[in-house]
């Protein structure tokens, strides 16, 4: 599956594998640990129409119980889904199943093959608070320069992989 975040600069996106026989549950978290965003907020999957999520007790938002849902049963190649994570910021992310293989037996899986761009902090205002984070680093001379690089560090296009497949590996 091919994760893009959309609407960010520069380009945010992870390749992972991951088993079909996975519920959307899971889905979640690997998107999670996979993008490195930190799961303090709702989220949902918008998939031909229907919304999956956590059922929502006082049943405000109608979602069907992603944990009785698996990907395979949803999803198959060329599939586009849609990812919302953080219904104050908003970030919305595109998921396309690119292929569907067969298990490789010497492989753990999940596995992320490849990606960029560090994720956004959390809370940091969706897409244009985070256009402000990036365009305040990338400008020395930017008012909010110092403040900006304190609170949430230097880096905005650093993207390890291997430090996103260690953390999927405590879904496996």
């Amino acid at each position: 599956m091919r994760i893009s975040l959309d609407g960010v600069a520069p380009p945010v996106w992870r390749l992972v594998q991951v088993p079909g026989a996975y519920t959307l549950d899971r889905v979640h978290r690997v998107i999670q640990y996979a993008m490195g965003w930190q799961n303090y907020h709702l989220h949902s999957f918008d998939i031909a129409g229907t919304a999956y999520g956590e059922p929502d007790p006082d049943d405000d938002l109608d979602l069907v119980d992603e944990m009785e849902v698996r990907l395979d049963a949803v999803t198959a190649r060329g599939t586009r889904l849609r990812y919302t994570y953080d219904y104050g910021d908003w970030w919305e992310h595109t998921v396309e199943v690119e292929d569907v293989l067969a298990a490789d037996p010497d492989e753990r899986y999940p596995v992320c093959l490849d990606g960029s761009g560090a994720c956004p902090p959390e809370d940091v205002g969706g897409v244009f608070g985070y256009a402000e984070v990036v365009a305040a680093l990338g400008d020395a001379g930017h008012p909010e320069h110092a403040a900006i690089r304190e609170r949430f560090g230097a880096a905005v296009e650093t993207f390890d992989p291997r430090l996103a497949t260690t953390l999927l590996r405590r879904l496996a």
